[in-house]
């Protein structure tokens, strides 16, 4: 993992979040608190292990997996849907791909110069978020 890629990060773009939110199916009154919300990713790592979680006023969810390991996963206060994810490195992105009954699902996180890109993906559509570090850590 890139040592960049661990600490606290601040949402400061979020494009077509509320496209990705209907193909994964989140009814209409779930997606207008979503797009209100200013999201945070903490990821860290330990050992071979790593754990993202993402922070906000409302709701928040946390993963972790090892990197090359199939594992269920519920996403409970997402779209609550179980699906079997595998992450694994694709030169300087981790891509999660994840199967289940939505189509060409998962992300991928990666580092330029001094941002976290994070791509969601489902069914045709594409969510593009950007963090900045929080300058405290």
């Amino acid at each position: 993992m890139p040592a960049g890629l661990c600490g606290t990060w601040e949402i400061i773009s979020n494009v077509n979040f509320e496209g990705y939110m209907t193909a994964m199916g989140i009814s209409q009154c779930l997606r207008k608190i979503a797009l209100k919300l200013k999201l945070k990713k903490v990821i860290e790592q330990r050992g071979d292990k790593y754990i993202i979680k993402t922070v906000s006023s409302f709701r928040n969810y946390t993963v972790s997996f090892r990197e090359g390991q199939e594992f269920e996963e519920f996403t409970k206060g997402l779209d609550n849907r179980h699906v079997k994810s595998l992450v694994t490195w694709e030169g300087n992105k981790l891509v999660c791909e994840q199967t289940g009954e939505k189509k060409n699902r998962g992300w991928a996180h990666w580092i330029e110069e001094d941002k976290l890109y994070l791509e969601l993906y489902c069914e045709g559509e594409v969510c593009k978020q950007v963090f900045k570090k929080n300058v405290n850590e």
